[in-house]
């Protein structure tokens, strides 16, 4: 499980790294997250997928039954290239899209950043599979994932140098929680991971466990 015990240790050194006020008020905002329904809202295993149409980081149209079709599909939410454990999830991914291609199935990410920010995520992680841009988390909604950014947490997300409406393309400071869905052919979910703590991720050795079975 290397993408989680890279995870873990990432998390060590921004923790470290962390005024104790950031700390405590980001630490809670996860806690506040997990004890919302957010996670009892989300799509299940079992249950079908919307379809959808969502702009690849150049522009392109990518429609998820057309890619059902031919392959199961692997679908990645993530929160945006501003987040270090994103960009580690993206990573980890490319580095098994060769096996998860070998075992017939397409895989996606999906983000509420513009496709221009897309672009610049896919280009930075050397990323070969489509990264799709999800203005407003349209879909995102759609799969029960999406929150608001705790008020108290925009300016520690802005002393960062990360700047949410500027990413997105609109005021609403809204995310989705990190989820990584595995759907058949016939778009029903087959493994659902859904956390409301974002530096957890699924290990996509877990992803390959799935595909086999």
């Amino acid at each position: 499980m290397e993408l989680t015990k890279n995870l873990q240790q990432l998390q060590a050194e921004i923790q470290a790294q962390l005024p104790e006020d950031a700390k405590e008020k980001m630490n809670k905002a996860v806690v506040d997250l997990a004890n919302s329904d957010i996670v009892d809202n989300s799509l299940k295993v079992g249950e079908k997928v919307p379809n959808f149409s969502l702009p690849n980081a150049v522009g392109k149209i990518v429609e998820l039954n057309s890619l059902l079709v031919e392959s199961p599909v692997v679908i990645s939410f993530y929160r945006g290239g501003w987040c270090p454990y994103c960009n580690m999830e993206l990573r980890g991914l490319q580095k098994y899209l060769p096996q998860i291609t070998e075992l017939g199935a397409k895989l996606i990410a999906i983000s509420p950043e513009t496709p221009d920010n897309s672009l610049s995520t896919t280009e930075k992680n050397e990323l070969t599979f489509e990264v799709l841009s999800d203005r407003g988390n349209q879909v995102a909604k759609e799969f029960g994932l999406v929150f608001q950014l705790p008020e108290e947490l925009r300016p520690i997300y802005q002393s960062f140098g990360i700047d949410l409406p500027a990413y997105n393309g609109d005021e609403s400071f809204e995310l989705p929680i990190p989820a990584t869905y595995v759907v058949a052919s016939d778009g029903t979910i087959i493994h659902a991971f859904v956390n409301p703590d974002y530096t957890q991720r699924l290990d996509p050795e877990e992803i390959i466990n799935v595909l086999n079975n």
